[in-house]
């Protein structure tokens, strides 16, 4: 059986395969997945190059945009935007809108969705949270939403108190524990927003999964988070907004300063993460105030803090975290070819010479 829109002897692509840096050939069956064996017929569709496993946004948001929650039809375009630019798997981490149905579309990318955030009432962005009067009733909705997503609970950890004047977290330790241990029985993985520090002592303690953005990071919690192997997702091209939310909270000037503060030394963060062997992944935060298809701006941003393996960190080493393949014999031919090592110039990203979805060619260069 053939997949719609793969010829039946299937495609050839030689070139240097990427992570390991061998000149080599993936062979896709008429199904759409890598094979070891092709068929005499199969077109050579690449001859020449740089092959490597579609990209991975490990931070996204399909569904949601500046205004809120969005329609179906514009969630499916903005997951197109990023699957136009390379980006063929999506962690989106807490939507408003159920994407489930987009999942059946063998023209967007694989979407793992940790369906609705949980936050406190005017703790979070109006109208994207599931909002929880009583802090005890958290782990109650971490089962709910674990049932709902694909193996994701995506948790509020910090925003600003107006009371305080700035970040505080939002849910008791032992709230925390319980919540993520029930994550777990139910085979979910929980990740949490956090800006600030006060937050991250009790969602690291409590065995969470991963941080999203980490900017309150200290030296010894990303010491914690290494040997807990507690992974970082850093949305550095997000954080790049943190001084224009500070000129925006004039009547909070603690959280001004803070967010400020925290913007300054962002970078620093991620570099000591790196080295200290937390794993750090990339992800954009499109959706709300970031635009779809800028993997390639969050690579550069890692590169750039001394991320050591920043492509890899958007593209092998997150398919892995994420218990997703490669360009390995039965996987779907998910991959993406530059005409240049990427390796030796990220700017190379930008510019792919082919995009291949489920061993369908979605993008060609001319």
């Amino acid at each position: 059986m053939t997949a719609a829109g793969v010829p039946a002897a299937g495609y050839r692509l030689r070139g240097v395969l990427l992570p390991d840096g061998e000149t080599g050939e993936i062979l896709v069956g008429g199904d759409g997945r890598i094979v070891e064996e092709g068929s005499a017929g199969a077109e050579t569709l690449v001859d020449g190059g740089w092959i490597l496993p579609g990209l991975v946004d490990a931070h996204c948001h399909v569904g949601l945009d500046a205004e809120g929650a969005t329609t179906l039809d514009e969630a499916a375009a903005q997951a197109t935007t990023d699957r136009d630019h390379g980006t063929l798997l999506i962690r989106d981490c807490g939507s408003p809108v159920d994407t489930t149905p987009l999942q059946a579309r063998v023209d967007l990318p694989e979407i793992i969705r940790a369906a609705r955030h949980l936050a406190r009432p005017k703790r979070y962005i109006s109208g994207v949270s599931v909002d929880l009067d009583d802090p005890a009733l958290l782990p109650e909705a971490v089962a709910e939403q674990a049932a709902a997503g694909d193996g994701w609970v995506k948790l509020v950890g910090d925003w600003i108190d107006r009371a305080e004047g700035d970040l505080a977290p939002l849910w008791p330790d032992d709230v925390l524990a319980e919540a993520i241990r029930v994550a777990h029985d139910a085979g979910a993985r929980v990740t949490a927003h956090v800006f600030g520090t006060t937050a991250l002592p009790g969602l690291i303690g409590a065995g969470i999964d991963c941080i999203e953005h980490g900017t309150g990071l200290t030296d010894e919690l990303i010491d914690e988070m290494a040997r807990r192997g507690t992974a970082l997702v850093p949305t550095l091209i997000n954080v790049d907004t943190f001084p224009s939310i500070a000129d925006r909270a004039s009547r909070y000037p603690a959280y001004a300063a803070h967010m400020r503060d925290l913007h300054r030394t962002a970078a620093d963060v991620v570099r000591r993460a790196a080295e200290a062997g937390v794993p750090v992944f990339a992800g954009t935060d499109a959706g709300g105030g970031i635009r779809h298809g800028r993997i390639a701006d969050e690579i550069a941003a890692l590169a750039a803090a001394g991320h050591p393996d920043p492509l890899g960190a958007a593209s092998w080493a997150a398919r892995e975290w994420l218990g997703r393949p490669g360009l390995t014999p039965g996987a779907p031919a998910d991959l993406v070819v530059y005409r240049a090592d990427p390796r030796a110039d990220l700017g190379t990203v930008r510019e792919p010479a082919l995009i291949m979805l489920r061993g369908r060619v979605v993008y060609a260069a001319a």
